[in-house]
């Protein structure tokens, strides 16, 4: 559920925030959720602690009670095993407080990571469906309309006779994933995406033999550090089941890792690794 539609649902509403964090912890300080007698948005990290923010929240909306603060260890004794502490701090929202809520909400929207998604076929249409509920603006292309219509996905299509022009439009740091229906075209764009310089991730679909092939298709024009670049096959590190769902399920992966970065312990395992 979106923070407008719960809003929209016109019930009075209890922000709950995550505002200090010692040891581990499900969620970060600043992560957030809003609470009504009968809906939720976001999450602070589910488990144990998130039903007692919930039942202290809906307890704050029967009996008119506006602030409180909460201060939970993630142990045994609340059935959880984190080992860290929280902090809370629960607040009845009110009509300005909304409205916060949501232009915060829309400006972090507008700065979401883009993913391209190149070819709206089995693959690509399995993707958007995956991309639609994670926190990336999905973008599905392609030339043919009819493609674009057997999507149900919540993102954004647009049919493009000429894709590449997306990607030349495409804001720093996107990502493409290209799956086209046809192998020219699929070399056309990878060439064109790659040529960026910017991209937090290129894919081609196909195989080690399709990479080859590409290689040798835009040896002249793409350098080895751009060609370094390119991930083909992609979700190559995933199942040997070639289902366009499974397919999809390992792409997404290998893009949120790209877009994310590594967790914490592994960038400190790469530091310690590279003698930092």
């Amino acid at each position: 559920m979106t923070l407008r539609a719960f809003f929209d649902a016109g019930e009075p509403a209890i922000h709950v925030r995550l505002t200090g964090v010692r040891g581990s912890s499900p969620r970060e300080a600043g992560a957030e959720m809003f609470v009504s007698a009968s809906g939720l948005c976001d999450t602070i990290g589910g488990g144990q602690l998130e039903y007692m923010a919930i039942d202290k929240a809906r307890a704050m909306l029967r009996c008119g009670e506006t602030t409180a603060e909460m201060d939970v260890p993630l142990g045994p004794e609340i059935g959880q095993c984190c080992g860290g502490r929280v902090t809370l701090s629960l607040t009845r929202m009110t009509k300005a407080d909304r409205d916060a809520a949501l232009a915060a909400d829309a400006e972090r929207r507008a700065a979401l990571p883009h993913v391209y998604v190149l070819g709206a076929g089995h693959v690509g249409r399995a993707l958007a469906a995956f991309f639609q509920s994670l926190p990336v603006r999905c973008i599905l292309v392609d030339s043919r309309a009819d493609e674009l219509a057997q999507s149900r996905a919540d993102v954004e299509k647009r049919e493009a006779a000429v894709p590449e022009t997306v990607i030349r439009a495409a804001p720093p740091g996107s990502a493409f994933i290209v799956l086209t229906h046809d192998h020219a075209l699929d070399f056309l764009l990878t060439a064109e995406a790659l040529a960026r310089g910017d991209a937090s991730y290129v894919g081609l679909i196909g195989s080690a033999t399709k990479r080859a092939r590409f290689e040798r298709y835009c040896a002249s024009e793409t350098p080895a550090a751009a060609m370094a670049q390119l991930t083909c096959p992609i979700g190559a590190a995933g199942s040997a089941d070639k289902r366009p769902e499974v397919i999809a399920a390992f792409v997404v992966a290998e893009v949120m890792a790209q877009i994310t970065g590594p967790a914490p312990a592994a960038k400190g395992a790469a530091n310690t690794a590279a003698g930092n």
